[in-house]
């Protein structure tokens, strides 16, 4: 049975599902971009988020805990040499997982994975959006704050000529 089981088996077994996402996570660190199904893609970004959050501390547990999963001296070196330094501003959502349509050969959907911080179209695009000056939002009504120069009375009707204070004097 696999109740309370979340992740996805991948139809594999656990040393033919690990071997598969410790190769596919040594491939996404060295080339920055890989293109596999949809499937494996998801059950990649959850294998691999945490090793980039153990990446962020350069020590000798984190490196060791880290080439434990990978088993990879190529892959854990560039993990902690060059891809930690980008993503270390970064608090999570490290990869980025892009559906690219329906293999040819047996309709299996497709996606590319990618680190985020290596697309540089994305990240520039990012960059101007985002605004320079940040506006705080509230939650709170406004309604019932007053400054001390004007009271309720003096102000004008609102919208639609309807003066809800009206409508308190009435009752």
């Amino acid at each position: 049975m696999r109740h309370g089981k979340a992740f996805n088996h991948l139809s594999r077994k656990k040393g033919h599902r690990s071997a598969l996402l410790r190769n596919l996570s040594s491939a996404l660190i060295r080339h920055k971009r890989i293109i596999t199904t949809l499937a494996k893609a998801k059950g990649l970004r959850r294998y691999i988020e945490p090793l980039l959050t153990k990446s962020k501390n350069n020590s000798t547990h984190s490196r060791r805990m880290v080439f434990s999963y990978l088993n990879n001296k190529e892959a854990v070196a560039e993990l902690f040499d060059t891809v930690s330094l980008k993503i270390a501003a970064r608090p999570g959502g490290y990869t980025r997982v892009i559906r690219t349509g329906f293999r040819k050969g047996d309709g299996a959907e497709m996606a590319m994975i990618e680190l985020v911080d290596y697309n540089p179209d994305m990240v520039s695009a990012s960059k101007a959006k985002a605004p320079t000056t940040e506006v705080k939002k509230t939650r709170r009504s406004k309604k019932g704050k007053t400054d001390g120069a004007t009271s309720t009375a003096t102000q004008p009707e609102t919208e639609g000529g309807h003066d809800p204070e009206m409508d308190n004097l009435k009752n």
